[in-house]
Parts: structure tokens; C-alpha cells; sequence
């Protein structure tokens, strides 16, 4: 059994997200995500693992090809395998608690407009069929 205190394990950045492992349990891991106003994920899936977010506090966006959802203090979401997803940091704060467990953690990215210098490797453009 691991406990963690969220608040105590939380780290922000004003220049990127911060997620950190807490610690890693068969085929899965758990994890704090703290973000800054305005902060933006890349676009991205995990094709072989489950990732579930958890807000502690503050709130923002969640975006799949599908729809866009608001996430606010005590909501969660649940991203089955494969689902494009990015997360859109609201005004204040926030702390999102992630679990994800699947055979493979690896992640593809498909885009990351708020980043201007990223550029997507060999792996990603043919995950996605653009090469």
C-alpha cells in the first residue's frame, strides 16, 4: 500500500505542465498533473493503456475528436485506449490527479499548437498515417 498527499506532491511551472509518477502498480501508474493558467496538453493518445483524470482543484478543458468537456473540481474523465485527447488549462490553478493502466504507457502525439518548436517524430506521423 502507497499514500499520497496531492497538494504536498504537487509542482508547478509556469512554462510547461508538470506531471510527475507517484508511483507505478502492475500495469499502471499514478500520477499528479499540475498546470498553470492557460496551459495546453499536446494532442495525443496512449494506444495501449486507460488514462483516467481526476480534478482536485481548479479546472479547465478536456477535448476529444468527438466533443470538448468541462472539467471542474470533483468531475473526471475517462480516456479508453487510442482516444485523442488534450487538456486546456482554465484561468486558475489546477491539479488533476491521472491513473492509466495498460499493457504499454507509451504515448503518440499528434499535435501540440502551444508549442511551437515541437515537431512530431518518426513514431508519431506513422502512428497517425502522415508519412
Amino acid at each position: 500500500m502507497k499514500s499520497f498527499n496531492l497538494k504536498t506532491e504537487a509542482g508547478l511551472d509556469a512554462k510547461r505542465h508538470v506531471e510527475r509518477i507517484l508511483g507505478a502498480f502492475g500495469e499502471g501508474d499514478v500520477s499528479v498533473a499540475c498546470w498553470e493558467p492557460g496551459q495546453i496538453s499536446p494532442y495525443h493518445c496512449h494506444p495501449n493503456a486507460t488514462e483516467i483524470y481526476f480534478c482536485f482543484e481548479g479546472g479547465g478543458e478536456m477535448r476529444t475528436p468527438l466533443e470538448a468537456i468541462p472539467v471542474s473540481p470533483g468531475s473526471f474523465v475517462v480516456h479508453p485506449r487510442g482516444e485523442l485527447h488534450e487538456y486546456r488549462n482554465g484561468g486558475e490553478r489546477t491539479l488533476l490527479f491521472r491513473v492509466r493502466y495498460g499493457a504499454d504507457m507509451s504515448v503518440r502525439t499528434k499535435e501540440w499548437p502551444s508549442n511551437p518548436g515541437w515537431r512530431a517524430s518518426p513514431l508519431d506521423r506513422a502512428y497517425f498515417g502522415e508519412d
